[in-house]
């Protein structure tokens, strides 16, 4: 028999890049007494992974709890961007109702649509945050009506369309119920989430059954999932089946059981359905996973995410320098391999498989950003390695037998004087403009482009525009092959001698182009230390010395000085690959190289190529 529990809301706050959410849920937080001291709390709590403190972006979801008017709210951050939609999609699994933030002055943006698409899909209870009324050009009524439009596209039913809307400066913890009247706090929206949500509808007389949906790792205890009781009591020591998504079973018993609350775990002996969890002591949880009492134990529905539509090859390093920068054994194919398939039980989205050879594997994802944090994640950890240049997941049309590819919906925001530039650029990549629009002097683009001719195209933009341009894009489908993109137009620059750089060598040949690596920096034969002038590769030396044999009393040369070198992003690195090369990554450094280090073999090879290609 079914029933609610009104003690407790479960909500996830979802919205795009940017809008303040993470921000909004700091000011829940403090409003609720969680800290002793507010003011020492820090700026985004929820943000509490490394790279996203750098970045500013919200990747993992991640719990939180509070009490307000004796009613627990379950707070579930959820990242913003569509890359990390294996994120969002299995946070909506655990919530009963969302709150939706949006920019006064930007309105619903990209992510705003993708999160929302899903949000309506499982049914959840929508509230409307217009977040950040106080910023100029502000207009909460635009934001508002652009939102509604937005949920009737998106297919909301009347219900749904039916939001409650709540106006915040989340900086400041304010909320109302007017854009220009707010409380001096947030307990309008407090009172809004009570009263607009639903509370969560249990079946508390049958065994108990719950679906992971998040892991976390414990030094002590070892993996924790987490997930939402749908039925029954679940009890500390407790016998329970653990099923896999393929129908799988294994016994087991819980030993560590937690609840949320405040910024914490908080231990229990007893936890009823309705409510968030996290629990302990299972082998090898997996994230889809059914826990059950033996009583009952019939799988729930798993969690379905979208294909990737990107992939990258991982290898071990093999470069002439392997071994020097990681941690001992960290290098080894089967430690790699162990460390990627175990992501894919926490990173819904990730695809792995091995590659040609015992040293490759496959790793697939929904964008370049989306294993961009992968790598970066696994270097910090101590892991050696090399990965190639991405490229896009193809399909056949199963009726016509038509190459079918991924293609992105674009959105991008651009000073009003640099539209002409982004809108050949987009030309060039194949992308078909959707819309248009003006306002305070920034021009709104939006467009379809193939997937294809995003690669690497972020950095370009933000040259073209001087670091101005913002782009967003999320997966809009697959559709028939649309004709031939321009590649890189540079060739590089490749080392054909091993030693420390010299600035005497880099200023003699800095008018061949532009050098990604420093003076003193140690190069090896086949590694790419720039970028050429020209389309095709050129191999130089870097390492020449001046000799010091003749007396000068003057050295004209002297006077000519180095050039900035390009530093480069990891980011920046990934899109600048070209099809021969790998980039290297280790703790310490990252370095581009070509698969075929020796000079005289490559160029070989690339006759080869060219001549196959001739006669083909």
């Amino acid at each position: 028999m079914t029933q609610t529990r009104a003690d407790i809301r479960n909500i996830a706050i979802i919205a795009h890049v940017d809008h303040g959410k993470t921000t909004l849920v700091d000011g829940m937080l403090k409003q609720t007494k969680v800290f002793r001291n507010a003011e020492a709390a820090g700026e985004r709590i929820l943000d509490s992974n490394t790279l996203e403190r750098e970045r500013g972006i919200t990747i993992l979801a991640k719990n939180t709890a509070v009490i307000w008017d004796k009613v627990k709210v379950n707070i579930v951050d959820t990242p913003g961007h569509a890359d990390f939609g294996g994120e969002v999609e299995r946070v909506l699994n655990m919530v009963d109702g969302a709150l939706l933030l949006v920019d006064a002055v930007e309105g619903p943006m990209p992510q705003t649509r993708f999160v929302l698409r899903k949000a309506l899909a499982a049914g959840l209870r929508i509230i409307v945050v217009i977040n950040k009324v106080d910023r100029p050009h502000a207009n909460p009524e635009k934001a508002l009506n652009e939102t509604f439009d937005l949920f009737i596209e998106l297919g909301a039913s009347d219900e749904q369309a039916n939001f409650p809307v709540v106006y915040a400066i989340g900086m400041e913890g304010r909320a109302g119920y007017q854009a220009d009247s707010l409380a001096d706090d947030l307990t309008p929206l407090f009172e809004t989430i009570l009263n607009e949500v639903p509370p969560p509808v249990i079946n508390a007389d049958e065994p108990a059954r719950l679906l992971i949906t998040n892991i976390e790792y414990d030094n002590y205890k070892g993996q924790i999932g987490v997930g939402r009781l749908m039925s029954g009591v679940i009890r500390k020591g407790m016998p329970v089946v653990r099923i896999t998504p393929s129908g799988e079973r294994f016994n087991g018993n819980i030993t560590y059981l937690f609840t949320f609350f405040n910024l914490h775990k908080v231990e229990a002996n007893e936890v009823e359905a309705g409510d968030l969890i996290a629990l302990g002591g299972l082998d090898s949880l997996g994230i889809s996973d059914t826990i059950a009492d033996p009583a009952n134990a019939n799988p729930l529905p798993p969690i379905l995410v979208e294909e990737p539509t990107v992939r990258m090859t991982f290898g071990i390093n093999t470069s002439p320098v392997a071994g020097r920068e990681g941690k001992v054994g960290m290098g080894t194919s089967r430690k790699l391999r162990e460390r990627l398939y175990n992501e894919t039980r926490s990173n819904l989205a990730l695809r792995v498989q091995d590659g040609e050879s015992p040293e490759k594997f496959i790793v697939s994802g929904r964008g370049e950003l989306h294993l961009g944090i992968l790598i970066e994640t696994m270097r910090r950890e101590g892991y050696e390695f090399e990965v190639s240049k991405p490229e896009v997941i193809y399909r056949r049309d199963p009726e016509t037998g038509e190459m079918l590819e991924p293609v992105e919906e674009v959105h991008v925001d651009v000073a009003d004087e640099l539209t002409g530039v982004v809108v050949e650029m987009l030309g060039a990549r194949r992308g078909q403009m959707i819309d248009i629009s003006t306002e305070n002097g920034t021009t709104y683009l939006k467009y379809l482009v193939p997937t294809r001719g995003l690669l690497g195209f972020r950095a370009k933009l933000l040259t073209a525009t001087s670091g101005m341009g913002q782009i967003h894009s999320i997966f809009h489908g697959y559709e028939p092959l649309a004709g031939s993109i321009p590649g890189r137009q540079f060739g590089s620059l490749i080392a054909f001698e091993a030693g420390p750089s010299t600035t005497y060598a880099m200023v003699d040949l800095q008018q061949r182009g532009t050098f990604i690596i420093e003076p003193g920096t140690e190069v090896y034969e086949g590694m790419v230390v720039g970028e050429h002038i020209r389309p095709e590769d050129l191999a130089i030396n870097v390492c020449k010395s001046k000799h010091l044999t003749a007396v000068r009393t003057k050295n004209y040369a002297d006077d000519i000085k180095l050039k900035v070198t390009r530093a480069l992003s990891l980011d920046d690195y990934i899109e600048f690959l070209a099809e021969d090369e790998l980039l290297e990554v280790t703790p310490e450094s990252l370095r581009v190289r070509k698969r075929i280090l020796n000079n005289e073999l490559r160029m070989r090879d690339q006759k080869a190529r060219e001549r196959a290609l001739e006669n083909a």
